[in-house]
């Protein structure tokens, strides 16, 4: 095996794994070790990675050759598909070390797990070995030593520990995608979810949210106070927002919205009077809206605003004042390659097309998926009696209404690997 004799398990989250042709595979995002019935640290039996569609499958160690800091290499590409799932004996490193609360040997100095490494030996087996350690100093402007030690020095490890931090876990997982750190959390335990999700900021929690299936949302929502619930729902996108708060009571849902600042709570409510399966329950209240007199200049520079969703940023749409939903008269749109080839400074009046009817916000998702089909568009207006423009219905807010209710959970992404694809069974 090509690797260093010693890796810490935490600079491996994320690293890319390849199989013997080059091809990625997926990513590493924890080490599986199994607890000995003797003492001793643990042995390290494999990695846990994850493949596309959210599913984490079990890598045995025998089957890597190569351990990089920007790659891990298997030496077969044959794999086994089955999501992977913890055994009784059997422990995962990030998930349930990091941030531990700790004491070192032999005077009882208290501390946090930071990371932990693990060591192959003559005979090729790997086990925990060495613990990083920073001390707790009981000062928040001071931060404590931090101490590489062995893993019988470090009293605390065994066993289920409630007194846990966050901040190592979230530097492992900060540079995720809101879809895969929505699927780290689904791993955890409730509690542990609940601690890590409280600890991000609103606006990453925000986007978080909006990949999670239903009752984990509303979990994670419940385990906040009202104020910083609030607070994260004027993060998130309207239509994502009411899509969460139409889980809850309606006592609790008019809570919320009163803590909520007025010009974030309005589009909520507005799109919270739709009924189920129509345009107006699952349309955008904020696309790209721009009057007549605005420039292609203008148009290009507003779609290219970081913020924006791609299917958001597909179109603008063009009309009356005011500029906010509800509008005035809806004139059309314009799709942005429609932009690209146009001069900068000729107006979006001239170059807008209004040939296709817009949706009313009582069109069933059924005829919305059909139309959009029909004409190839990632995105529709949505305009009431008096033609003014209230919203958009994007393909991704047709996708995610039109998928099975259980689609983000993490079991609902797992398929019955093909028989020539399964080994051994289990966790390999």
């Amino acid at each position: 095996m090509s690797t260093p004799n010693r890796v810490y398990i935490a600079r491996l989250a994320g690293v890319a794994v390849f199989d013997p042709n080059g091809d990625q595979v997926g990513r590493v995002r924890d080490a599986v070790a199994r607890l000995r019935a003797t003492p001793g640290p643990p042995e390290v039996v494999g990695l846990v990675a994850e493949m596309p569609m959210r599913r984490r499958i079990f890598l045995s160690i025998n089957r890597v050759t190569s351990i990089d800091p920007g790659a891990v290499v298997l030496g077969s590409g044959t794999l086994n598909l089955r999501r992977f799932e913890k055994r009784p004996n059997e422990l995962l490193v990030l998930q349930e070390l990091l941030d531990r609360r700790v004491q070192l040997e032999p005077a009882g100095q208290p501390g946090t797990v930071v990371d932990v490494a693990m060591e192959c030996n003559r005979g090729g087996e790997w086990s925990l070995t060495r613990v990083a350690v920073r001390e707790q100093t009981g000062r928040l402007s001071r931060r404590g030593h931090l101490h590489q030690v062995t893993w019988d020095r470090v009293r605390g490890l065994n066993g289920i520990s409630g007194d846990r931090g966050t901040a190592n876990l979230l530097a492992v997982l900060e540079d995720m995608r809101p879809a895969d750190l929505a699927n780290a959390l689904q791993d955890l335990p409730d509690a542990r979810r609940n601690e890590v999700a409280a600890a991000l900021d609103d606006e990453r929690l925000a986007d978080v949210l909006s990949e999670l299936p239903e009752h984990d949302q509303v979990e994670i929502l419940a385990a906040l106070d009202r104020e910083r619930a609030a607070d994260v729902l004027e993060e998130m996108d309207p239509d994502d927002a009411a899509d969460l708060l139409n889980e809850l009571p309606p006592p609790e849902q008019d809570v919320l919205l009163d803590l909520m600042e007025p010009d974030e709570a309005d589009p909520v409510r507005q799109l919270l009077k739709y009924s189920s399966g129509t345009a107006g329950s699952v349309m955008t209240s904020e696309p790209v809206i721009l009057p007549p007199d605005a420039t292609v200049a203008e148009a290009l520079a507003r779609i290219r605003e970081e913020q924006l969703s791609p299917a958001v940023a597909a179109q603008v749409f063009v009309t009356r004042a005011p500029m906010t939903t509800p509008t005035g008269r809806y004139l059309g749109m314009v799709h942005f390659q429609r932009l690209l080839r146009e001069p900068p400074a000729d107006l979006l009046g001239g170059v807008v097309v209004n040939d296709i009817d817009p949706l009313r916000p009582t069109t069933p998702l059924p005829e919305i998926t059909r139309r959009m089909a029909t004409y190839d568009l990632v995105a529709m207006p949505v305009v009431d009696r008096n033609n003014r423009l209230v919203g958009a219905v994007t393909v991704d807010d047709v996708l995610d209404h039109s998928l099975p209710p259980d689609w983000r959970e993490r079991d609902a992404a797992t398929v019955p690997a093909p028989a020539d694809e399964l080994l051994d069974g289990g966790n390999e």
